[in-house]
């Protein structure tokens, strides 16, 4: 039995359980003996926090059905759905707490409720859905039947309450939660006895502090001040900040009270928040605005919880880059295609230091709203990126966008997006119009970099933090159809390394983020995705600068063998072979020497050094770690950095599974199993199965966790871990990793399947507080 205090929703459900034993269901008794009416908050949201929550939340919550707040109950479900990458138009938005603001509104969209029923609650979709979950019986720990469907490729069907009996009748095993260990029987009843009270909804309370309020006040000022300059910088810094979890950095590390969203209102401050429903945050807002910070409402899901942290210090940050510097603006950008479709003309005005400065400072922020937003969901999303790989920044001081004002404005009109138009009839036109300029930037690019330095570029080029700032090494990991992005160089030496400069960097948001609507045609979402590859090679020529230049085609050959040489030829700018680099190079495969050397140069501001999979002798542990961590990190190390040529258990991991290693005294470590995939190359969309190379996958082993969604878990005491070692190396078969599972795996049959699963989210309250959430089970595997 694990220990009650340490983990206090225990004792909450423990409680729950206890009580129809104690005095009935219909009514629970107060101290009284009163009969005590359930609340929604009190009561109900915390079963839906622990047992609904890992698939209703965010855009891919089934139905859209969404139960992290209570305006999401409330709102229920609807048969659309938000990805669709077949839609031939563009839909409506329907994001909650903006695009409606009550049910009537919601109704008028064709969402239906799960709660409401004419022969009383226990009627409701919620209800029957729950108690069809219940006549589900699985094994202990046992696999589920193949025949249950689950991941991104199932089908979701969407009964309103009428066609309930049909659903049953069809989907006997369709019951929620879905193919997983169900709702205890104080749980249970708990949620009937809510239902039959009358199923009030009381929506979340949230009350500020005075440190809160003033924080406010002072970035409202600011980005609501009137003069033409402020104006700029305030829709600059609002389409920049609009996807993040804003809170106010206090310096303790603590997780604050609340997170904050920017939005345009069209109330002023003092007045309650009335966002606009505009579709992008730079579409055309109709009418006065004001930017104003609210309160983000619901439980904090990891998958969307994209954080950036606010404080005098950083107040004074943009004060200063924005600010002390003498520019002017003549008459302020509207809102039309090109200013849309192009920041880098729209925003001229502010000094391109300042932008890029802003972004570089928080980088982590800037990649993950492209790599964990809206954008990389699905394997078409992710196709175009490699499965690991490190991305590092140009010193503002040696980017000749920030340097040179006649460079700047000769390719500022090459640097516009597709997207704007959703069309269909448009993708042929809009893409070769974008894919074109960006070739002749790359074209000018070379030109100017050539005669700027004609030695070619050094280390000096590269942005080390400005001495201490750990956002300038990045990890990016893809996980087949999601991704992640870390701080530090984490895992064995990549295959690809990317450079990004400003325009690099700021084209790469525009596309992923500010322009990408994920309520969007397939055209619309073509254009966003084939764009990124267009940036992913950007960001490869840039590396290949630095590496010999009689070398760089045949390293570029690598990356795009078999048919991403078709993509070399058509598609692509030739790489530049003439200019040469002024690193000098030692050895014949220079890419791993530019990621050694990346290694020991900016050792000072790896955010995560990594002996686990670059142990370079007998002892493989963090430095700093605990006696559980050492002993973990250096048993794991003997997976780390493999190939499933060698490594075959490599051939039967998902892309994501936590390790959990349970040791004395309730401690427990989690790390990541990541299973990075090899490809001939990522050029292309679609077809990644004729470009797999199975047998190079590597593992990497990250302590801590990585990752969303994850795909499965392993629970180990640390006594055993040797042995878990020892039996992760002898799988050669399906049999044998079956009986791996068996032995170590926690299905989602597991009797206490829900603890494990739920305290992920402790252990990253514990280890990296402002960074926890729920994490989702949709792509947990059923192995």
């Amino acid at each position: 039995m694990q220990n009650t205090a340490r983990y206090p929703w225990l004792m909450a459900a423990f409680a729950l359980w206890l009580l129809p034993l104690l005095g009935g269901c219909d009514e629970q008794p107060d101290s009284q003996g009163k009969s005590q009416v359930l609340t929604y908050q009190h009561d109900v949201q915390p079963i839906f926090e622990h047992k609904c929550l890992a698939c209703h939340a965010c855009y891919d919550a089934p139905c859209q059905l969404k139960l992290g707040s209570a305006e999401g109950l409330d709102r229920g479900a609807s048969k659309r759905k938000v990805y669709d990458g077949g839609r031939t138009e563009s839909v409506p938005p329907t994001r909650l707490f903006v695009d409606a603001q009550t049910t009537s509104g919601w109704r008028d969209m064709g969402f239906y409720s799960v709660i409401d029923s004419t022969e009383g609650m226990q009627k409701s979709l919620l209800f029957r859905m729950l108690q069809l979950g219940r006549q589900q019986q699985f094994g202990n720990n046992q696999k589920l039947p193949d025949d249950i469907k689950l991941g991104l490729s199932r089908q979701n069907t969407c009964p309103a309450r009428d066609e309930f009996d049909d659903y049953a009748d069809d989907h006997p095993m369709g019951g929620m939660p879905l193919a997983v260990t169900g709702l205890t029987d104080s749980e249970f009843d708990t949620l009937q006895t809510w239902l039959k009270q009358g199923a009030h909804i009381d929506p979340q309370s949230i009350t500020l502090s005075d440190a809160e309020k003033a924080q406010i006040t002072h970035w409202q000022k600011l980005l609501n001040t009137g003069d033409k300059r402020h104006q700029l910088v305030g829709r600059w810094l609002f389409e920049h900040l609009y996807l993040a979890h804003l809170y106010f950095d206090d310096g303790s590390g603590q997780r604050p009270d609340h997170f904050f969203k920017l939005v345009r209102s069209s109330t002023p401050p003092g007045q309650p928040v009335t966002p606009l429903t505009t579709v992008r945050p730079n579409d055309p807002p109709q009418g006065k605005f004001w930017y104003r910070l609210t309160p983000v409402r619901g439980v904090i899901v990891h998958k969307t919880h994209i954080t950036f942290a606010l404080s005098d210090k950083k107040l004074a940050r943009v004060q200063s880059l924005f600010f002390d510097a003498d520019w002017d603006v003549d008459s302020l950008p509207g809102y039309d295609y090109e200013q849309r479709a192009n920041p880098f003309v729209t925003f001229s005005a502010i000094p391109a230091r300042a932008r890029y400065q802003f972004m570089l400072d928080d980088a982590e922020y800037f990649v993950r709203t492209f790599i964990r937003g809206p954008v990389c969901r699905g394997q078409v999303a992710t196709d175009v990126i490699r499965d690991q790989f490190w991305a590092v920044f140009q010193d503002p001081q040696h980017d000749l966008y920030i340097t040179d004002s006649d460079y700047r404005a000769q390719v500022n009109g090459l640097l516009g997006l597709p997207g704007q138009d959703d069309d269909l009839l448009a993708l042929g036109p809009q893409w070769l119009k974008y894919s074109g300029k960006r070739n002749d930037y790359l074209k000018a690019r070379k030109d100017a970099y050539g005669k700027a330095e004609p030695q070619g570029p050094g280390w000096q080029s590269l942005w080390d933090g400005d001495g201490h700032n750990t956002n300038a090494l990045l990890t990016i990991f893809r996980h087949h159809d999601n991704a992640s992005v870390r701080r530090g160089l984490i895992g064995d030496l990549p295959l690809t390394t990317w450079v990004m400069d400003y325009p690099l960097f700021e084209r790469t948001y525009y596309n992923l983020v500010v322009n990408f609507n994920v309520f969007g045609s397939v055209s619309h979402q073509a254009q966003t995705r084939l764009y990124f590859d267009l940036i992913r090679n950007g960001a490869e020529q840039n590396t290949l600068r630095y590496l010999p230049a009689s070398q760089r085609q045949q390293v570029l050959d690598g990356w795009y063998q078999k048919t991403g040489k078709l993509k070399l030829m058509v598609s692509y700018e030739e790489v530049d072979t003439s200019i040469p680099t002024a690193i000098p190079f030692k050895t014949t495969t220079p890419m791993n020497e530019f990621n050694g050397d990346l290694l020991s140069r900016y050792a000072d501001i790896d955010a995560r050094p990594d002996p686990i999979n670059r142990c370079g002798g007998e002892h493989c542990a963090r430095a700093d770690g605990s006696a559980l961590q050492k002993q973990s990190d250096n048993a794991l190390s003997a997976l780390a950095s493999r190939k499933a040529g060698d490594l075959k258990v490599i051939d039967f991991l998902p892309e994501v599974t936590f390790l959990r290693v349970e040791g004395s005294n309730d401690q427990r470590e989690i790390y990541s199993l990541l299973r990075d995939r090899a490809h001939t190359n990522v050029a292309f969309m679609m077809g990644e199965s004729l470009r797999y190379q199975p047998e190079l996958d590597t593992l990497t082993v990250y302590p801590g966790i990585l990752g969303s969604y994850p795909n499965f878990m392993f629970k180990v005491n640390a006594s055993q871990l040797d042995t878990f070692v020892q039996a992760m190396n002898a799988v050669k078969t399906e049999k044998d990793f079956t009986a791996l599972v068996d032995r170590y795996g926690i299905r989602r049959t597991h009797p206490e399947f829900w603890f494990y699963f739920n305290d992920l989210t402790t252990y990253q309250l514990d280890t990296t507080p402002v960074e926890a959430g729920l994490l989702d089970m949709n792509r947990y595997k059923n192995l």
